[in-house]
């Protein structure tokens, strides 16, 4: 049954126009013709509320035309504040109600700022109320207050844009960072699994040439007394060899074309890993055929808690690596009791944050954080799939 999720709220849907670019939002015309027949209501509200200076049929033209021409504020901003502003200052010369056109002036107030450069938001504000105050003044309106109050709000829309541009550039280089970031670790994943396919490459064909070499020698030393079970024992090596390298070959390369990050050891490669660190390792896999994915990530895994472990532990830290299949999962847990000064699992840096990548890249999950009797731990629960484990049984 799919997942029922309640809709969001009016303050994440506020939250969520403010982290948006206005450009590349969706249906971007349908929600300004939206909020221009809004800001229309709210002007023709004002404006019928003031009986003393209710418009005329021309003073509701200009009034109305003031709000609809908000439809095309995100694609010309500025053509649209002088547009607004013209109409707005031929309703103002026909003395009618003065309040009434302040939503549609402060909204365009707003896109301008919100969209432009510093320099212009100033330059257009100060025109804006400079216009503003004396037109407000030429209709005889002499009180401080009703000039104060009309100005406030315009100079808040030029402030409010301003804070909301600011906000945005520095969500999208957050987000360009993040991303920079992203693509480093990629960089270095792919570097090491080259490394990790020279070292194969290397050894395959150093161990191919050796036993080429000893094939040779035989049938060079004596001709006439050929040595046959050496020359089929050394072919047979050497194809031996070259199947082992075209199956470690395959798996490295459907990790890259799957796009997972993995790297191409394995379990076997973990006593010698435990071992240069000085910890103790527990393997128990049951005779269970683990997959090359699988054990790539459990392999990675262990060796990053190792390196935090020896890196933020202290001396004299005690290490215990246990990997064991249980419950149709790879469980690989890594733990130290943090002796000696320096102890601080919080500063592990990205290693963490690599490490849930791995577990996550076979459906597994990751679990860190400090231990009951001090000390950190870090725990993996790595998938293993049902033709492995009906292998083994």
């Amino acid at each position: 049954m799919a997942e029922v999720t309640d809709p969001p709220s009016a303050a994440e849907r506020v939250l969520r126009a403010l982290h948006q670019d206005p450009l590349a939002a969706g249906h971007p015309r349908r929600n300004d013709a939206m909020i221009a027949a809004g800001v229309a209501l709210l002007c023709g509200a004002v404006a019928y509320a003031d009986t003393a200076l209710r418009p005329d049929a021309l003073g509701w033209a200009l009034l109305a035309c003031s709000a609809l021409l908000l439809v095309w504020r995100r694609r010309h901003p500025l053509g649209v504040m002088i547009a607004t502003v013209a109409c707005i200052a031929a309703y103002q010369l026909l003395d009618n109600a003065h309040a009434a056109p302040v939503p549609a002036a402060i909204l365009a107030l707003y896109t301008v700022a919100a969209t432009g450069t510093v320099r212009r938001t100033v330059a257009v504000g100060v025109c804006v109320v400079a216009f503003a105050v004396s037109a407000m003044s030429s209709n005889g309106v002499h009180r401080a207050l009703d000039v104060l109050r009309t100005s406030g709000w315009l100079v808040s829309a030029l402030v409010l844009g301003v804070a909301v541009r600011n906000y945005r550039k520095y969500l999208a280089e957050e987000s360009a960072r993040v991303a920079q970031d992203a693509d480093r670790k990629i960089a270095e994943e792919r570097l090491r699994i080259a490394r990790d396919l020279h070292d194969l490459l290397a050894h395959s064909i150093t161990l191919i040439g050796v036993r080429t070499s000893v094939a040779a020698h035989v049938l060079a030393v004596d001709p006439d007394r050929l040595d046959r079970a050496a020359i089929a024992e050394a072919l047979d090596s050497i194809a031996d060899t070259c199947r082992e390298a075209r199956a470690e070959l395959r798996t490295t390369l459907t990790v890259l074309r799957a796009d997972e990050r993995g790297p191409l050891p394995d379990l076997a490669g973990l006593p010698d890993l435990v071992r240069a660190a000085e910890a103790e390792l527990t393997l128990d896999t049951d005779g269970i055929h683990v997959p090359p994915a699988v054990g790539a990530a459990a392999y990675r895994i262990v060796q990053e808690s190792l390196t935090n472990a020896v890196r933020h532990a202290g001396p004299g830290t005690s290490v215990r690596v246990r990997v064991a299949a249980a419950d149709g999962s790879l469980r690989v847990t890594v733990s130290d009791d943090g002796r000696g000064p320096g102890a601080d699992s919080t500063a592990s840096g990205f290693g963490i944050v690599g490490m849930g990548e791995r577990a996550r890249s076979v459906g597994g999950t990751l679990r860190t954080g400090p231990r009951s009797g001090g000390g950190f731990e870090v725990a993996a629960s790595l998938p293993l799939p049902p033709r492995a484990l009906e292998a083994s049984a």
